[in-house]
């Protein structure tokens, strides 16, 4: 209990502290002054931000002021506060708030808690004092603490008030500065005026003079002039009508018309507006904002032209687009005329002055114009100079217009015309292709509007023109062939094609002449692809002046070349070709260099030939096929060439499908020692027996399987085999005496791993028992290689014989060197040895040449025991044909020579 001296001596320093009020450090001393008097140890007072924070307006605690703090109010006693009654905890309040860290950090025991409430009633703030000791308080620290929360509420509310007012002073203040700025700077013009026929302006803004070219004074109260008498007086009666009808429905009003600016120009303007009632219900004034549209306004005037042009022009590619888009143009522009024109080849673009780029312009550049309309109608195409005419100005300059005075007769035309308005037509690299352009007979008033829609229309036209010029472009690239000019395959496919109908259609005669240069790779080879590509270019020159009637002229590839002839009787057909083959056999010399030149012609002509002129190519490729083959300088067609063409093409197929299939045969004809007659081995031949065709001969599938690359495969298959049937004829104690003689193709000798390759076909073998035969031919095809490869032959152990020996050119120094065992006598020489002494001399020499070499030789084809005993007198060392055995099957083989 305190005794009333002590409650008026607290009563007095409450007064002080609370007489504070209004001075900065009122809430400080307020909270310094309430822990002295309760004798608590924490003070604090706090404004409530959110429902759920809280921050703190002065602190007190263990003596001295602390920072403040914003904390939140959630699992707090504090939180209990903001419902409006004070909140006491005598003691243990961390036990109650346990995660409350601010009691914990002051060490509290004991908390209470009042609201400071607005001079309107919401909770705004919280007075709270604690102590580390429990806290009992009597009545009057109760009274203190409720005339403090009381004297602090009112003042937090009273700070927020006018906190608050000098807020809404400061907004008021902006806007009132935003307005003006709003109305002086709008890109138009704000107005306050009456509803009178002149518009009387009471209040105008800045925008005034962008608008309309006079400044606001001149337009307030009409001091210079009148607002309405500005506007365009085909306009002024219905935006008086407009405005007058919206005022009476109570509505804004909208209207766009046209005003005449200071510099005499006509502007499109936009103006939104409403009356402002007075208080008997008349019209007070008008007040509204005033913008210009002319852009808009042009803009949506030539949108609805492109428009329009779009729903005219319904082609998209071609000559009809360049017509409908030309003629829609004229109409829309309201002109006389008009053209698109493509130049005949891109002028790049230039910066320099017009002049300097005038100068780069070729003297003899054309125009050619794509599509040309005058007074409403098509007019055929025409091809003008380009220097000297308005296309030339646009060319140059991108875009120009000339508003009258240009005098300019439109080419094709009787029409002169004095103005025009012109867009060039530029590709993707900005080079200028073509010009598009109008044409009046009258002087030009304006041409806002039509520059507007020509800039937009051209990108369209331009990539049309571009396209064209890229297709034929494309088409000379596609079906031109670059070294001669001359039609490529392509082209002459087309060609064959639409000639072969013309000829069905008229029931002529069509014709077709394939030429191919003999030996023309080995100018290219000798001389290099340029004087190989001059060459082609030349005789090109030559297929295309010889003149032959209605004839065209195509380049297939490489030195092949093609020559169609319509309506050619067999009888000039026959002269044509003997005229071209004269023609491409003169001399061409290039240089220091002359060259003579050879070629094989195929011809195939129809009717009389194929019965359908798309069969012409096929057939003459046939006849040209024969025609190389067989050294001839003209092959006409026949149907036995493609019969036996097919023959061969089906040999091929089925020759390879019957060696991986081991469908062949080995026979073995037996080889014979001419001073005693024993036998000293025998050669491998292959056979083949075809279900459908028979026995198919050696002579025709063995230089087929050369031609088509199949002989290496035939080979190896021969070798394996033969290898197999040794072995067997050994395993059965049969074995072959000597060696087993197996021809080696060409392609096969070529091989400078050949010995290896064979050592590994013929594994189990002996090589002293096996015997390779490679032509005379074949071995002088790279003597050098030839030599390296019998050497290492014969460090292998392997015997090798030169077959047909006698019918080639063997030189004598590599014969030498050759490791071969034995000459083999071709049959030719010994078929007629009897009777002629030619062949007898040549076979003697050939066996003398042996002897000398320290080689045997062995006789082919030996049928008489005439034959074989003149070769034995002449020292020949084996023989081999019909008189000593025929060539058998290997079971058959060995049971007629080959004893156990």
């Amino acid at each position: 209990m305190h005794t009333r001296n002590e409650a008026a001596e607290i009563f007095r320093q409450l007064a002080e502290g609370l007489g504070r009020s209004g001075t900065p450090d009122f809430y400080a001393t307020l909270v310094e002054q309430l822990a002295g008097l309760l004798g608590v140890d924490h003070a604090l007072i706090a404004v409530v931000d959110t429902p759920h924070r809280a921050t703190t307006l002065a602190v007190w605690s263990n003596g001295c002021y602390q920072d403040n703090f914003s904390y939140p109010l959630a699992g707090t006693p504090c939180e209990n506060v903001l419902g409006r009654e004070p909140c006491f905890y005598a003691c243990d309040v961390q036990a109650h708030f346990p995660n409350d860290m601010l009691l914990g950090q002051l060490s509290a025991e004991s908390y209470m808690g009042l609201p400071l409430f607005s001079a309107d009633g919401p909770v705004i703030g919280i007075l709270a004092v604690l102590s580390n000791q429990p806290m009992q308080p009597d009545g009057l620290e109760n009274e203190i603490l409720r005339i403090v929360a009381a004297q602090a509420g009112a003042e937090l509310s009273r700070c927020q008030a006018e906190e608050a007012l000098r807020h809404s002073e400061g907004v008021a203040r902006e806007s009132e500065r935003r307005l003006n700025t709003l109305l002086n700077h709008l890109p138009g013009m704000a107005y306050r005026c009456l509803n009178d026929r002149h518009w009387t302006m009471q209040l105008v803004s800045q925008g005034a003079e962008a608008l309309t070219g006079y400044h606001p004074d001149e337009l307030q109260d009409n001091r210079l002039l009148s607002f309405a008498s500005l506007i365009h007086e085909a306009d002024q009666n219905r935006l008086y009508l407009a405005v007058q009808q919206a005022i009476q429905q109570r509505q804004p009003y909208r209207v766009v018309y046209r005003l005449r600016h200071r510099d005499g120009s006509h502007r499109w303007m936009w103006e939104q507006g409403q009356a402002v009632m007075g208080n008997a219900g008349q019209v007070a004034y008008l007040e509204g904002f005033i913008s210009d549209v002319t852009d808009q306004q042009e803009s949506q005037r030539v949108q609805e032209a492109v428009v329009q042009v779009a729903s005219t022009v319904t082609s998209r590619v071609g000559d009809d687009y360049f017509h409908q888009l030309i003629t829609t143009l004229v109409t829309l522009l309201e002109a006389d005329a008009g053209f698109i024109a493509l130049l005949d080849q891109p002028v790049p673009q230039y910066t320099g002055s017009t002049a300097a780029r005038k100068s780069t312009l070729l003297p003899a550049m054309t125009t050619h114009t794509v599509s040309l309309v005058a007074s409403g109608k098509l007019v055929d195409n025409q091809t003008f100079m380009l220097c000297g005419t308005p296309a030339e100005k646009v060319v140059f300059e991108g875009e120009s217009v000339a508003q009258s005075g240009q005098s300019f007769m439109l080419p094709g035309t009787s029409l002169g015309t004095q103005a025009w308005i012109g867009r060039r037509l530029d590709n993707a690299k900005g080079d200028a292709i073509g010009v598009m352009m109008v044409f009046y007979q009258s002087p030009l008033t304006t041409n806002a509007f039509a520059t507007s829609v020509l800039q937009i229309l051209s990108t369209g036209a331009a990539a049309e023109l571009e396209r064209r010029r890229d297709h034929r472009h494309m088409h000379r690239l596609a079906y031109t062939d670059g070294t001669t000019g001359l039609p490529n395959r392509a082209r002459f496919i087309e060609l064959l094609a639409s000639m072969g109908k013309e000829a069905t259609r008229q029931n002529h005669s069509l014709s077709l002449l394939l030429i191919d240069i003999r030996r023309f790779k080995e100018v290219n080879d000798l001389h290099g692809h340029q004087v190989g590509d001059q060459l082609l270019a030349t005789v090109a020159k030559r297929l295309q002046q010889a003149n032959f009637p209605k004839c065209a002229v195509a380049r297939l590839s490489g030195d092949e070349f093609t020559i169609l002839l319509p309506s050619v009787e067999d009888v000039h057909l026959q002269e044509i070709m003997l005229q071209l083959c004269e023609i491409i056999k003169r001399p061409i010399q290039l240089e220091h260099r002359v060259f003579n030149l050879d070629v094989s012609v195929g011809v195939a002509s129809y009717p009389n030939d194929v019965s359908d002129a798309g069969e012409l190519f096929n057939a003459a490729s046939i006849a040209l096929h024969h025609a190389k083959r067989r050294d001839n300088s003209v092959c006409p067609y026949t149907q036995t060439m493609r019969h036996a063409l097919e023959r061969r093409q089906w040999m091929t197929e089925r020759l390879h499908q019957a060696i991986l299939g081991h469908r062949l045969e080995l026979y073995f004809q037996p080889q014979f020692s001419l001073a005693d007659k024993t036998l000293t081995g025998a050669e491998a031949l292959c056979r083949w027996y075809d279900p459908e065709w028979g026995w198919v001969s050696p002579g025709e599938f063995i230089p087929l399987a050369e031609e088509r690359g199949l002989i290496r495969m035939l080979g190896d298959w021969v070798l394996e085999e033969a290898a197999s049937q040794l072995g067997v004829w050994q395993a059965k104690h049969t074995p072959l005496p000597g060696k087993l003689s197996i021809n080696i193709s060409a392609q096969q000798f070529a091989d400078p791993q050949l010995t290896a390759h064979v050592a590994k076909l013929t594994t189990g073998v002996p090589p002293g028992a096996i015997a390779l035969e490679l032509t005379e031919s074949d071995f002088m095809r790279d003597p050098d290689q030839a030599v390296t490869i019998t050497h290492s032959m014969r460090r292998a152990g392997y015997a090798l014989f030169i077959d047909d020996f006698g019918t080639g050119y063997s030189s004598l120094s590599y014969l030498r060197r050759f490791a071969a065992d034995a000459l083999k006598i071709d049959i030719s020489f010994v078929r007629d040895m009897l009777d002629n002494h030619h062949d007898r001399a040549i076979v003697q020499t050939i066996i003398a040449m042996a002897d000398t070499l320290d080689m045997k030789t062995l006789a082919e084809g030996v049928e008489s025991p005439a034959q074989a005993d003149l070769l034995a007198k002449m020292g020949c060392s084996e023989a081999q044909g019909y008189w000593f055995g025929h060539p058998l099957p290997a079971d058959e083989f060995a049971a007629t020579w080959l004893m156990p």
